[in-house]
């Protein structure tokens, strides 16, 4: 453990939020210094990473959806969980170089961020991964616990705060006290279960064909949760799905908000299984304390609202929503002794 103290004076130790549509890296006293899609473009047929290794993040997301039969863009992770191990490897060694870009010095320690609702073989497969990728020692801390420091919950009281935290793949509900998990849910739907949901509305009722981005495109722009004191609208362009040509529609956010009701819904009910779970005690503090959103999807217009309806929980937003797992991550690297207890690690002692 001393040892490692010492080699961590001289590395450039990381924290990173490994998400299913976006990866953040932190570095300790520098906060985030890579925010990149999780996407990796690679030859068909083989793990062979484009443009030598370095067709990862934002140069194979400008791919997406355009390249030639021999190319194909992947997400190495489906629900929050690797899907493929090579290619996870790949970019998240690609990330650690481009952070980590010394020809000296040592490796750095890793403490990286997972779904509450992960196996021990996926959480073992996140760990060889950033290994073999370059990291000296990886951590692993579950997500919604990196998100609860992150936005400044005083997880170390003995006092209930909840955290909700929609991301790409998944949505983390939990209840923290005295620097654990007292109960939680997590749920593999959230960011891209919407796009997808909007995808099929929009095939279902104007035989038009759109891609993933379009679809992410339409939920940021006119998507809500609640009905908007202005309702919005917005042209699309996608490929008709009988004439097979080329064709543009005009939708709106109450349409939108129609595609949007189930995954909506699937939420919503997964934060009220995590209340009814709630010890009496913690419940009670709930009432005052409320609960923090998280996660791109906590930018969902009106979902706050919902949430507040459902529950009579009082709920607010984070004000910078899409970093809080990352920063969770960071605040552990600048407090590694004080909140070892909340990583999760074959080590007793970081």
């Amino acid at each position: 453990m001393l040892l490692d103290k010492l080699l961590g004076l001289f590395s450039l130790d990381m924290g990173i939020d490994l998400g299913t549509a976006n990866t953040l890296v932190c570095v300790r006293g520098e906060g985030i210094v890579l925010c990149e899609p999780s996407v990796v473009a690679v030859k068909r047929g083989t793990n062979q990473v484009l443009l030598n290794g370095n067709a990862v993040g934002l140069v194979a997301k400008e791919m997406w959806g355009k390249t030639p039969e021999n190319i194909v863009v992947i997400r190495p992770l489906k629900d929050g969980v690797i899907a493929d191990f090579d290619i996870t490897e790949a970019m998240l060694g690609y990330f650690i170089r481009k952070v980590h870009n010394r020809k000296w010095g040592v490796k750095p320690r890793v403490v990286i961020s997972i779904p509450s609702g992960i196996t021990a073989v996926e959480k073992r497969a996140v760990t060889n991964s950033a290994e073999r990728a370059g990291a000296r020692k990886v951590y692993l801390i579950q997500e919604p616990m990196a998100a609860g420091i992150g936005v400044g919950l005083p997880i170390q009281e003995p006092t209930a705060n909840m955290i909700v935290d929609i991301g790409g793949g998944t949505t983390e509900v939990a209840v923290i006290s005295l620097a654990g998990i007292v109960t939680s849910e997590s749920l593999r739907i959230a960011g891209d279960e919407m796009d997808e949901a909007i995808k099929h509305y929009v095939k279902r009722t104007y035989n038009l064909l759109i891609g993933d981005q379009s679809a992410e495109k339409i939920k940021i722009l006119i998507g809500s949760a609640h009905p908007l004191d202005e309702e919005l609208s917005l042209e699309i362009k996608g490929v008709d799905s009988i004439a097979g040509l080329p064709r543009r529609a005009v939708i709106n956010s109450v349409e939108i908000r129609e595609a949007l009701k189930e995954p909506v819904e699937l939420i919503v009910n997964a934060i009220k299984v995590t209340l009814e779970r709630t010890p009496p005690e913690l419940a009670g503090d709930l009432v005052d304390n409320g609960m923090v959103m998280c996660g791109g999807g906590a930018l969902l217009r009106g979902l706050d609202k919902v949430i507040m309806e459902e529950t009579g929980i009082p709920v607010r937003i984070a004000d910078d929503p899409l970093s809080a797992v990352a920063k969770g991550t960071a605040e552990i690297l600048e407090q590694i002794d004080l909140l070892a207890k909340v990583l999760e690690s074959n080590d007793d002692q970081l």
